[in-house]
Parts: C-alpha cells; structure tokens; sequence
C-alpha cells in the first residue's frame, strides 16, 4: 500500500493554530484530542482541523510544515486556510 503524506492545521479552544505533519489526519487529530499528540495540543486542546494538503513524498510534506511553522506568520496562515 501506498503511504500518504498530510501537513495540518489545527485550531484550538483558545484560537491559536497547531501545525503538523501526518500520514492519516484523522488518526492524528483523535491523538491530539486524547492528548497523545502533541506538547502544544496538550496544553491548547484542538477543535477543529481547518486546513489540510496530502503530498507525494513525505520530504516535500516535511518541508511544507517548516515552512508553516517557522516561515508564515499567523496572518499567512490564516490566508493559507481561506485560500482552500
């Protein structure tokens, strides 16, 4: 079987964004609610998944969440969201 390869973004309770990277979303998003995902998801509970992209290789998917998380600002961040 062909493995997949997502990068996600999360809102949480208290409005901030999460950013990650995962071959099953759904799986990853009950974690981060169980509170096995996660520091950040620990301690800022998840809503809501608002933002999904699957990706060829896991590479250019790991690429795409640094760029996310280290390159975007929340502003960008949210246009990535409403640009889907």
């Amino acid at each position: 079987m062909e493995s997949r390869h997502f990068v996600y973004i999360l809102q949480t309770e208290n409005n901030t964004l999460y950013c990650g990277y995962t071959d099953d979303v759904e799986k990853r998003f009950q974690a981060h609610l169980e509170g096995k995902g996660a520091k950040y998801t620990r301690a800022n509970k998840p809503v809501k998944i608002v933002w999904q992209k699957e990706f060829e290789t896991k590479s250019e998917a790991l690429k795409e969440e640094y760029r996310i998380k280290h390159k975007l600002t929340r502003k960008q961040k949210l246009e990535l969201i409403t640009d889907r």
